[in-house]
């Protein structure tokens, strides 16, 4: 299933900075545009499956996986 989220981007001083809305510390520099949008790609998903593991761990046994729409 194909998730959007979105990113706040902008040029500063030559560089590229940009966050994730929606996910607390998911945040990159690049020197291109290009190379911004690939990187916060890859760090939310790197975000997303770190912070899905750590849920699983602390429910421990027994539990029970439920989509909840907003």
């Amino acid at each position: 299933m194909l998730r959007e989220y979105t990113a706040v981007i902008k040029q500063d001083e030559g560089d590229w900075i940009g966050w994730i809305e929606e996910v607390p510390g998911v945040n990159c520099q690049e020197a291109t545009r290009e190379a911004l949008l690939a990187s916060l790609r890859i760090t939310l998903a790197e975000a997303l499956e770190f912070n899905r593991t750590e849920a699983r761990n602390a429910a421990g046994e027994g539990y029970e996986e439920l989509l909840v729409a907003v």
